[in-house]
C-alpha cells in the first residue's frame, strides 16, 4: 500500500468512525476531553501497526475495542490528587451530559459498555458479543443487569 493510499484510507476510517468512537469513549473517559485523547490516540496507533482487516466489521470491532480500552486506561490512570488548577480546568471542560446518559456513565464500565453499545450505537446483542469477544449470553445479562442498575440510580435521582 503506497503511502497515499494509506492516507487516503485513514482518511476515510477518521471520517467514518470518529463520532462513533467519541460516543463511545465518553462513556469510560472521566471527562470529553480524555475521549477524545482516546480516539486520537487509536488512530495514531492505527497507523503505528497498521492491521491488515478481513473486512468492513472487523475494522470497525478492533477500532471499537481499541477505544474502549485506551479510554478504560485513561480513567484508570487519573489521578485524584490534581493541583488545585488543573481540578478547576477539568470541571470546566465538564459536559453536562443529562440525567439519562450521567447515570449510564456512572455505571460499572461492563454495563455502561453494553447499555451504550445497545442503545446509542444501535447494535445488537451478538454484534456486542462479537465486538467485545463475550458470549451473547453475558452480554445479554450485562445489558439485563445494567438496565437494573440504571432504573435504580434514576428513581434515586427522582427522590
Amino acid at each position: 500500500m503506497t503511502d497515499h493510499e494509506l492516507e487516503q484510507d485513514l482518511r476515510r476510517m477518521v471520517g467514518t468512525y470518529s463520532p462513533m468512537l467519541l460516543r463511545a469513549a465518553l462513556t469510560r473517559a472521566p471527562t470529553p476531553a480524555d475521549a477524545e485523547d482516546a480516539v486520537q490516540d487509536v488512530f495514531l496507533r492505527l497507523l503505528d501497526k497498521r492491521p491488515r482487516f478481513r473486512d468492513g466489521e472487523h475494522e470497525k470491532a478492533w477500532l471499537l475495542r481499541a477505544t474502549l480500552n485506551r479510554a478504560s486506561d485513561i480513567r484508570r490512570g487519573r489521578r485524584d490528587d490534581a493541583p488545585l488548577e488543573e481540578a478547576a480546568q477539568t470541571a470546566a471542560e465538564a459536559i453536562d451530559y443529562g440525567p439519562l446518559l450521567s447515570a449510564v456513565r456512572s455505571l460499572p464500565e461492563a454495563y455502561s459498555t453494553v447499555i451504550h453499545l445497545y442503545y446509542y450505537e444501535g447494535y445488537s446483542i451478538k454484534e456486542i458479543a462479537r465486538l467485545l469477544a463475550l458470549p451473547a449470553p453475558t452480554v445479554g445479562t450485562r445489558l439485563s443487569r445494567g438496565r437494573e442498575r440504571l432504573r435504580n440510580l434514576l428513581k434515586e435521582e427522582e427522590v
